[in-house]
């Protein structure tokens, strides 16, 4: 792979705190502190029971339903003032009126681009100047245009305005909102021929009420200090700590094994191999008061079954000169270590640390920024100037590094994140047209083995809630691709009951780029957001209001029925602690009956919070 003489380098950007999880307090509570900010011991202990109000709150308790109007129908917004779950006012994307053409339901997509260019919409079917059949009147197009009118006002609980092409693919079967048959199993499940969903490991437990598992502490650190990287294996829940990897028991939280590391972890992978072995990044050597930040130079292979660091490796080359070459992220495919940045792309054989490839200098100043692994090895590859950048997407050999395929970005695009790579799907803000700090304007479906572009998917960033680093190649949240679809959350709004946000899990197909008539409802006041596939089911989280706890529920790919794996206590001392971490960036892990969620970043604590208590990890079972 070929790397620039003299690429323009970012400075080296110290890590930035995390923005402030919202507060989930029921109303005229003041709020419990910023995210990371530690969390009031309760009388008795984490986990002590907590004096319900009278009626009971909490688990089992249940929500009032909606005055005998569906789901998803209009309903009268509430009067009091808002706080953390209640409704905000309706913006862009609020459900629109029954019978009004041209305002799709809420989370139903916009229209699709085609392959015939990243701007240009797909041909319509029936447009002018098609053969065949004989031209109506106007005294009779005005009779037809009259009756249609009728038919939208009488029927306008049934008529949605359709986002997808002719209109058809995503007609509502029975509601203004858009909510089909799919949100309560009533699809046939297929795609073409083919029958999808099923075929998950993750069983229902005898009983899904979750209790407490283990809380791993705070590490004291002294500066912003990142911590990603956590996975699981049969035996251990393992967590990237300061200067070290740990190994805990799954259920007792206790340590069993420690991986010591030179310097601070700077970059970690989510992908495994089936005998668990992963890929880190790590700095050459501890910080210090005087070196507040070290370069992230090291790549190492560890065994997370024997919790072993297997090898070692850092490179030369491109711009980096002699030095060695920083990266800013790493992935695994198969047997091939990849890590890209700034100074370019470096490869390494997972076995034995062998370098398969590493930068070096391009006379049309190209660079590998990153890659995604998983099933395949792509790259995201950046030529040109720093102030006209042109990104290409490349399907890479993974033993060679060479291009199997490549797909070259619109104009506009400075980065590009690859959320998958079998099938291979790429988001990327283009021109900066998202507007909220998510990275994603567009999604972009590509034949891996062709580089055709296969549909381009607008999403709206007032109806989406993905996203994906602005600078980071494969580090996307809240979506999932399988069953040659793509499943997207929407933003929250406004649910059915007295007050509180809800929101959905909608999808898109791969190769029409259109949207589906799948749709899973968060229910009221909860809002979700997909985790990871499990076969052809969609497992997913729901994050709780203010006086539950939150559920894992499994959402079978066909009939996108919803089934709930666990529910997390709704004692206010637990809730507090699954509620401090945040959604947009803590590591969320469920496995057999297992719930984990942790930090990715650290900071020193306040003055005003020394004496309160913040946690690394927590977990929850049903075991």
């Amino acid at each position: 792979m070929t790397q620039p003489p003299q690429q323009p380098q970012s400075p080296q950007q110290s890590p930035q705190p995390q923005p402030s999880q919202p507060s989930q307090q029921p109303p005229n509570e003041p709020p419990q502190g910023e995210f990371g900010a530690p969390q009031e011991p309760p009388a008795g202990g984490f986990g002590a029971p907590q004096e319900p109000p009278p009626g009971g709150y909490g688990y089992g308790a249940p929500t009032p339903p909606a005055q005998n109007v569906p789901y998803g129908y209009p309903h009268q917004q509430p009067q009091s003032p808002p706080g953390y779950g209640y409704p905000a006012p309706p913006g862009y994307g609020y459900p629109a009126q029954p019978g009004r053409p041209g305002q799709p339901s809420y989370g139903y997509p916009t229209q699709p681009m085609g392959p015939q260019g990243p701007y240009q919409q797909p041909p319509q079917a029936g447009g002018s100047g098609g053969s065949g059949g004989k031209k109506l009147s106007t005294q009779t197009q005005i009779i037809i245009a009259a009756a249609v009118a009728v038919v939208l006002i009488v029927g306008g609980g049934i008529w949605f305005a359709s986002s997808g092409g002719d209109g058809k693919e995503n007609e509502s079967k029975g509601t203004s909102s858009g909510a089909t048959e799919g949100a309560t199993g009533g699809k046939d499940g297929k795609v073409g021929d083919e029958a999808i969903g099923g075929g998950g490991t993750e069983k229902v437990p005898a009983n899904v009420r979750s209790k407490s598992g283990f809380q791993l502490p705070t590490p004291k650190v002294t500066d912003v200090t990142g911590v990603s990287g956590s996975w699981i294996t049969d035996t251990a829940y393992v967590k990237t700590g300061v200067n070290e990897i740990v190994g805990f028991d799954l259920d007792k939280g206790n340590q069993i094994w420690s991986i010591p590391l030179p310097g601070q972890v700077c970059a970690a992978t989510k992908h495994v191999t089936e005998d668990n072995k992963t890929a880190i990044a790590f700095e050459p050597a501890k910080r210090t008061a005087a070196e507040k930040y070290q370069k992230c130079t090291e790549v190492g292979a560890i065994d997370l079954e024997a919790g072993e660091l297997l090898w070692t490796k850092s490179v030369t080359g491109s711009n980096a000169g002699d030095e060695k070459v920083r990266f800013d992220e790493i992935t695994l495919s198969g047997t091939t270590v990849a890590a890209g940045g700034t100074d370019g792309g470096a490869a390494f054989d997972l076995t034995n640390g062998a370098v398969r490839w590493k930068p070096e200098v391009s006379a049309d100043g190209c660079y590998d920024m990153g890659y995604g692994g998983g099933a395949g090895l792509v790259a995201a590859r950046k030529c040109g100037s720093y102030d006209d950048p042109q990104i290409s997407i490349d399907t890479l050999n993974p033993v060679t590094g060479a291009p199997l395929s490549s797909y070259k970005m619109p104009v506009g695009v400075a980065y590009a994140s690859i959320v998958s790579t079998k099938p291979l799907v790429v988001a990327a803000d283009v021109g900066d047209t998202a507007g909220d700090g998510s990275g994603i304007s567009d999604f972009f479906s590509i034949d891996e083995k062709t580089g055709k572009l296969l549909a381009k998917i607008p999403a709206d960033a007032d109806r989406y809630a993905a996203r994906c680093g602005s600078t980071e190649v494969e580090s996307c949240q809240k979506l999932v691709v399988g069953n040659g679809r793509l499943y997207l959350p929407t933003e929250g709004h406004e649910g059915g009951g007295e007050y509180g946000d809800t929101n959905e899990i909608v999808s898109f197909d791969l190769t029409t780029g259109k949207g589906t008539s799948d749709r899973a409802d968060a229910g009221d006041r909860y809002t979700m957001f997909p985790l990871r596939m499990d076969g052809g089911n969609i497992i997913a989280y729901k994050v709780p209001p203010y006086d539950k706890g939150g559920q894992i529920i499994s959402i079978d790919g066909g009939t996108f029925k919803e089934t709930v794996l666990m529910e997390n206590p709704a004692d206010k001392a637990v809730r507090d602690a699954e509620t401090s971490f945040s959604a947009d960036y803590a590591e969320i892990l469920y496995g057999d009956g297992r719930m984990f969620l942790s930090e990715t970043m650290l900071s020193k604590p306040s003055n005003s919070s020394l004496d309160d208590t913040s946690y690394l990890a927590v977990s929850f079972t049903t075991k």
